[in-house]
Parts: structure tokens; C-alpha cells; sequence
């Protein structure tokens, strides 16, 4: 059916069960943006190197608090130790918030403990024995600045079958992006390899340009002349800002779910909570 919508329509459904993102420090930003944001939304708290368990723990009270899905990340190579994994999920599940979770490699170069890669949480077991259900795993449309494709695609294949075999419900979240085809070509050769979780695509949340292509430089996120053009980012405004209007349609325009599989949206809140909260009631509104 969905596929006899127009543009509009097929952006509407992807809009449909967003998600969002915030650090441990956003509680506060959090409360300011609740009244824009739809109930159940999932809402994914990031492991950020200068934030503590107990940080990301309130955050994640918080977000199940205002009546929203709390998502917490697990950043593997930052774990020191097993026993640190496990306090921070005991501590999720006394929160009533460790259904879901977020697993992430991490950035150190060598891990800070016995957990190399996702894949190592997600094998060791401790994730079902506390209570969790559903997994959230990275996936990178455009590559990675430090990883070789080859590599990507068999850690996302390794992690896919993973969960499957410890019956954990899954998706995949993509790193943000400024080309709708490098995702949509991404998309088709991730269901070519027999991967058919749930997508989440990585969306930048409307945020200044100078800011936006920081993030893009350091995550290795393409920003060429063309692809910022037709983005609708201006490489000589850094002052200006930038939202994802452009970047949503063209992607509505040729997202067929019978080649693309379920495809939904994960909004990197660059330029806040709020701010993307009301960007995305008023482009379904526009688009509705």
C-alpha cells in the first residue's frame, strides 16, 4: 500500500514513529521541549565520554518520566569492566528504562575493558539476563572515517545474525547524512546482504551550518559542493542555518519499500530538542 503514496504521503510515513536523541546534561532541555514531542516517542540518551552513569541514568529517568521510551547507549570499548555493564543495567532496570538500548563501539582505539566491539555486548549475554528486549546497532551509509567498508558491512551482517540467535528484537540507526541517494543505494545493498531489521535513517535536526558541518567533518560525513546544494547548505554562510527539508523529500521520493524494507527516521538534535521537536510538527504539518 505504501507504495502507491505520493511524496507526501511516503514522508508522513516516515515521520511516523521518529525518534530523537539527547545527552545525559539534556534533562533540562528535555522538560522545555515534552509538550512538542508525541508520547512513546523513542528517545536515545548517548554515551558521551564527560558524562558518568549517573548522569545518563537521570536522563534516562527522565525521558520515561515525561512519558517517552528511554533508549540508553552502550559504548562497548568505554566499558572498564563487566561488572560496570552490569551495575549500569541493574540501574536501568530499577529506572523501568532497560528494555531498550543503543550499542555502539565507542571511539577509544583499544578498549578500556574486556568488551572489543558491539558485537561482544551483545554475545555476552548480560543484556537478556537484565531485561533487555530490543537492540539498536550502527549502521553507515556513507562509511567510516577509521573503519574499511568491508569491515562495516561484516560487523553489521555479524550483528544482525546475533541478535536473531539471542532473540533480541532489533534495528539498525545510520549515522546522519546529507545525501537522501548515498542512503536509498545503502539501503538496497544492506537488503541485498540479507540484513532485514528495521532502518532508523540518521537525520540532522535543523541546526547553524558552521555547527553542522563540524559534526560532519569530524563523523566523515560527505559535504561536497553538490551534495550541500542540494542539502541546502551554503558553503560560504556559515553563519546561516540548515534543516533537513530537502534532504526528507528526496529521500519520500525514492524510498520504495520493496526495495528499501521498513525505513523510518532518528533525528540527531544538533540544534536542540525543541527546535527539532517543532521542526517536525511543522514539516508533517506542511507535508500532511
Amino acid at each position: 500500500m505504501e507504495r502507491v503514496l505520493g511524496v507526501s504521503g511516503r514522508a508522513g510515513a516516515l515521520l511516523d514513529g521518529v525518534s530523537l536523541e539527547m545527552t545525559g546534561k539534556d534533562a533540562p532541555r528535555l522538560e522545555e521541549a515534552r509538550d512538542g514531542i508525541t508520547p512513546g516517542t523513542r528517545i536515545n540518551v548517548t554515551y558521551l565520554a564527560g558524562e558518568d552513569p549517573g548522569m545518563r541514568l537521570t536522563a534516562a529517568r527522565a525521558v520515561r518520566g515525561h512519558g517517552f521510551v528511554p533508549v540508553p547507549h552502550l559504548s562497548a570499548r568505554r566499558l572498564p569492566s563487566s561488572a560496570e555493564l552490569e551495575r549500569f543495567l541493574a540501574g536501568l532496570a530499577e529506572a523501568g528504562a532497560v528494555q531498550n538500548v543503543f550499542v555502539v563501539g565507542g571511539d577509544p582505539a583499544r578498549p578500556e575493558g574486556p568488551y572489543e566491539d558491539a558485537l561482544s555486548v551483545i554475545r555476552g549475554g548480560l543484556l537478556q539476563r537484565y531485561g533487555v528486549r530490543h537492540v539498536g546497532v550502527c549502521g553507515y551509509p556513507e562509511g567510516h572515517p577509521a573503519i574499511d567498508d568491508d569491515t562495516l558491512w561484516s560487523a553489521l551482517t555479524d550483528k544482525a545474525a546475533a541478535l536473531e540467535e539471542a532473540g533480541l528484537a532489533g534495528e539498525v540507526i545510520t549515522q546522519f547524512g546529507f545525501d537522501a541517494d548515498a542512503v536509498l543505494g545503502w539501503l538496497e545493498a544492506l537488503r541485498g546482504r540479507g540484513v532485514h531489521l528495521p532502518v532508523r535513517v540518521g537525520v540532522p535536526g535543523p541546526a547553524g551550518v558552521r555547527r553542522l558541518l563540524g559534526y560532519a567533518t569530524r563523523f566523515g560525513v560527505g559535504t561536497g559542493a553538490t551534495v550541500a546544494r542540494k542539502y541546502g547548505l551554503s558553503l560560504t554562510n556559515l553563519m546561516g542555518t540548515a534543516g533537513p527539508d530537502r534532504f526528507l523529500d528526496a529521500l519520500a521520493d525514492g524510498w520504495d519499500p520493496a526495495r528499501h524494507g521498513t525505513v523510518k527516521l532518528h533525528f540527531y538534535t544538533f540544534g536542540g530538542l525543541r527546535p527539532t521537536a517543532e521542526w517536525i510538527t511543522r514539516y508533517r504539518q506542511e507535508r500532511g
